[in-house]
């Protein structure tokens, strides 16, 4: 995954909830520094089909800028969180099986 600007990071997860069609309450967003473990292992995202996106940015700043605008989009999910090393803004549809 290559890193992007905040512009293209924030248009491409909105774009993202946008074609789902749901409203943006019903999605979660956050930032990490790993990706995987954190939408897998902590959110408990099933592994396969299933609605959400993951992108990176040059640095924290930009994905903490990022994370804030999604979330004055309506996004689930609370800002504050990480270190120097979160670069992934993520977003999911929260569901059944997801945590939250």
């Amino acid at each position: 995954m290559e890193a992007q600007t905040p512009q293209q990071v924030y248009d491409e997860i909105k774009g993202h909830i946008v074609k789902q069609g749901s409203a943006y309450s019903t999605w979660y967003c956050g930032i990490t520094s790993d990706w995987e473990s954190r939408l897998f292992d902590q959110h408990k995202i099933p592994q396969g089909d299933y609605w959400f996106i993951v992108r990176q940015c040059h640095n924290d700043d930009d994905a903490r800028n990022v994370e804030e605008a999604l979330l004055k989009l309506g996004c689930d999910g609370a800002p504050g969180g990480g270190d120097q090393n979160t670069v992934y803004v993520y977003a999911y549809l929260k569901g059944n099986l997801t945590s939250p």
